[in-house]
Formats: structure tokens, C-alpha cells, sequence
């Protein structure tokens, strides 16, 4: 991409572990945190960050076991984990309150957080995050532990999948979602992996990102922390996304107190990516409004 800044790299440290965020300066400006996904990483944000930069003080985390954070041996990267390091990010930067925009698994750990802790958020913007993480299944207790040692097993029978080139793994970047541009593909691919001792690529997120908690929170539980949020809201979906989205707009909304519900044509799931022009106006004019 064309830049015209860079940002700078820091670290700070929750439960032990050594975690990675970019600073975009402008530290006098009102402070906004830019959340991704699952399987993502923070140079997600560049093309937001730098439109944004001038009016705000933008971090944008690497979360754990994601980007140029640490992995963590042992966690099943819950929600409350996520939670507990925005919390630290939020508390050791002194950025509190702040506005957020967060995307899929970043925008259901914002919504927890904005919940458990309403006097630190601002305002709030989430891109397709507002449902479970995993869809709890249609099994007993026992049957969702079995399910997970399960899949815990098989995880640990594959390592980080390794592409020959790096070319490779853009295309494979490429094949994952065919909105993105050429170039944003590259500079995605470029951020989001290594190069291995044996001179193949792998991507930076830890696998076991992938399986989750045995346990997740049902709707209703996440409806709790949504009816605590006491700040503006807004919601934005891909018209084009697979994720699925169950009810009508004003079934989504009824859990808050102040809170929209946009759909952004043309979109799949990354809709900050597929339609930035229009995913910038819907931000500018909620977070000035």
C-alpha cells in the first residue's frame, strides 16, 4: 500500500505474555482501538488506520496468538481471555474511555468488554461479531468435551500449514476472499506470515486459534453483557457474507440501549476490505456524530 506513515510497534505484557500492538501517534487526539478478527492481525487496519489517523490516536493490537503476539501454551483462547488483554492494552496505554471498531471474533470480545467494563468504551463499532464464536451444538456436556479433546487431537497432528513460496500463500490469501484487491492481498499476506527455517511460509496465527473453548457463551449470555453497553453502538454487516445472521435488524438491536444495524452491499465478511469508501463514511459519521 501506499503510506504515508508508518506506524510504530510496541509491546505490553497480560498473564505472562509478551503482545504486539501498533501505535499510528496523534497521541493527543481522541484515542480509538482497532480490533480484528480471528486468524487475522492488526495490519488489517492499514488502510482504515491511515484515513483515520489524522482525527484519532489509533492502536491496533495484535491479539494473542495472532500477528507478533506471543502464542500461549495451553490456552483454549477463549473470550475471556481476549478480553482480559484488551483490558490491559486499554488500562497500560491509559486510552480509557475509547472508542472501538472491532471485526468478527475482535468485535464479540469488544462487545464483552464493553459490557463488563461500560465507563471504559466510548463508542462502538462492530463488523460481523455479534453472534457466538462456535455455534454451541446440539450435544450433551459430555458429547461437546469428547468433541473437543477430539479436535484438540487432530490440531495437534498437523502443524502450521507451510506454502513452498510466498507466492503460494497469496494466492491461497487470494482464493479466501476474492473481494480483496491483488494489492491488498499482498500487503496482507506479506504482514500476516514467516518464513520457517526451511525457507517455506506459514501463516503468524497459532493453529490451536482454530478450536476455541469447550464451552462457549450462549446468546442469551451474550445478551447480558450487551444490555450493560452504555454507549452508542453500531452494527455493520456484508450483504455478500457467509456468516449467518439469524432474525431481523430490530430483533439484532433490542438487546442495547442505543444501537443501529447497517448492511453494506457489495460486501462479504471483511467489509472494512470489500467497500473501505463506504465503510469509512459509516465510521466517520458515527464516531463524529
Amino acid at each position: 500500500m501506499d503510506a504515508k506513515a508508518s506506524p510504530t510497534s510496541h509491546s505490553y505484557f497480560s498473564q505472562r505474555l509478551r503482545l504486539h500492538y501498533l501505535d499510528w501517534g496523534n497521541a493527543g487526539a481522541p484515542p480509538l482501538l482497532l480490533i480484528h478478527g480471528n486468524r487475522d492481525h492488526c495490519h488489517n487496519w492499514d488502510w482504515v488506520a491511515q484515513r483515520l489517523r489524522d482525527e484519532f490516536h489509533i492502536i491496533a493490537p495484535d491479539l494473542r496468538g495472532h500477528g507478533d503476539s506471543q502464542w500461549t501454551t495451553g490456552s483454549t483462547y477463549s473470550s475471556a481471555e481476549f478480553v482480559y488483554d484488551i483490558a490491559q492494552l486499554v488500562r497500560q496505554t491509559g486510552t480509557a474511555p475509547v472508542a472501538i471498531v472491532a471485526h468478527s471474533l475482535g468485535g464479540r470480545v469488544a462487545l464483552q468488554y464493553a459490557g463488563a467494563f461500560p465507563d471504559q468504551v466510548s463508542k462502538l463499532v462492530v463488523i460481523e461479531g455479534y453472534g457466538q464464536r462456535t455455534p454451541v451444538p446440539d450435544a450433551s456436556p459430555v458429547g461437546r468435551v469428547r468433541d473437543w479433546v477430539t479436535s484438540g487431537r487432530r490440531l495437534a497432528g498437523h502443524g502450521p500449514r507451510r506454502y513452498a513460496t510466498l507466492e503460494d500463500a497469496y494466492q491461497r490469501m487470494h482464493e479466501a476472499n476474492r473481494h480483496l484487491s491483488a494489492a491488498q492481498a499482498r500487503h496482507l499476506t506479506i504482514h500476516g506470515s514467516n518464513q520457517n527455517e526451511d525457507g517455506t511460509y506459514s501463516w503468524k496465527f497459532d493453529p490451536y486459534t482454530r478450536q476455541g473453548a469447550a464451552f462457549d457463551l450462549s446468546m442469551e449470555d451474550l445478551h447480558q453483557f450487551w444490555r450493560q453497553i452504555t454507549c452508542p453502538v453500531l452494527l455493520i454487516s456484508g450483504s455478500e457474507s457467509w456468516v449467518r445472521r439469524d432474525g431481523d435488524a430490530e430483533a439484532l438491536v433490542k438487546p442495547f440501549r442505543d444501537a443501529r444495524h447497517e448492511v453494506v452491499d457489495h460486501a462479504g465478511h471483511w467489509v472494512q476490505h470489500d467497500q473501505l469508501e463506504v465503510f469509512l463514511d459509516l465510521v466517520h459519521g458515527f464516531l463524529s456524530g
